[in-house]
């Protein structure tokens, strides 16, 4: 065609990892070849748990490292927030926490936070609606101006200010790749083995149960089952756990 743009594919270049959801039907790419996701929380609206385990469960399958973060402790609640996180803590998450638009001097800034953690790595940026991705982006990017969006208070949620993915460029060497906020993240691409091990706490008893192919469900002598029974790892993950391989049917 006259005047039409043309490009030539020159090379397949291979990936090292694929960070994707997926239901029981499709699967969705979110990002190839980075480095780590952050995961971002908020004080306000409450982050839900279990979509912070599904992301976290999704990049560790991935291959990619992960790094949780708690957005807005200069608001009141913050220690609220902080303590349902404890449990992805304890599981071996590192936690960090700032406000991406501090209302006092005196809470830690995200660039502040995050500089050296970013530095050097492609970093996919993932969390629900509301958690103040696009205020994180406007504070860590010069000149980005991504849209903010105001909290729906009847809703408690966040209105979605962010309908694609963009890769911003912070220096030469750092990139921040900005996803959609969702509400949902499917993981039926994932296994049995997938799921056990994104659960990190569960390492030490994997493997010392009766039935070397136990689900961790009912079975006899299942060694996660006892050590939740004896109150080594919290019945909530394990909870958790049952319920996500009972949705991948697996």
């Amino acid at each position: 065609m006259t005047g039409a743009a043309s490009a030539v594919i020159e090379a397949l270049l291979p990936r090292r990892n694929y960070l994707e959801r997926s239901d029981a039907y499709k699967r969705k790419g979110i990002a190839a070849n980075i480095d780590q996701v952050l995961v971002l929380a908020a004080v306000e609206p409450r982050a839900s748990e279990e979509f912070l385990s599904r992301i976290l469960l999704i990049a560790d399958a991935a291959g990619v490292n992960t790094l949780l973060a708690l957005n807005k402790i200069d608001l009141p609640g913050a220690d609220e927030a902080r303590a349902r996180l404890m449990l992805l803590v304890g599981a071996g998450h590192e936690l960090i926490e700032f406000s991406a638009r501090p209302e006092h001097d005196a809470a830690p800034s995200a660039p502040a936070i995050l500089r050296a953690k970013l530095a050097g790595r492609r970093t996919v940026l993932c969390g629900q609606s509301g958690m103040g991705k696009s205020s994180l982006v406007n504070a860590l990017v010069p000149n980005a101006s991504a849209v903010t969006g105001e909290l729906s208070s009847a809703l408690g949620s966040g209105r979605h200010t962010t309908t694609f993915s963009r890769l911003y460029h912070i220096d030469s060497d750092t990139t921040l790749i900005d996803c959609p906020g969702m509400q949902e993240v499917g993981i039926h691409h994932l296994t049995h083995a997938d799921l056990a091990r994104g659960f990190r706490e569960f390492a030490p008893y994997l493997g010392h149960c009766r039935f070397a192919n136990c689900r961790h469900v009912h079975e006899p002598d299942c060694a996660l089952r006892n050590e939740v029974a004896k109150g080594g790892v919290a019945p909530e993950r394990l909870r958790l756990f049952q319920k996500l391989i009972a949705e991948i049917g697996v």
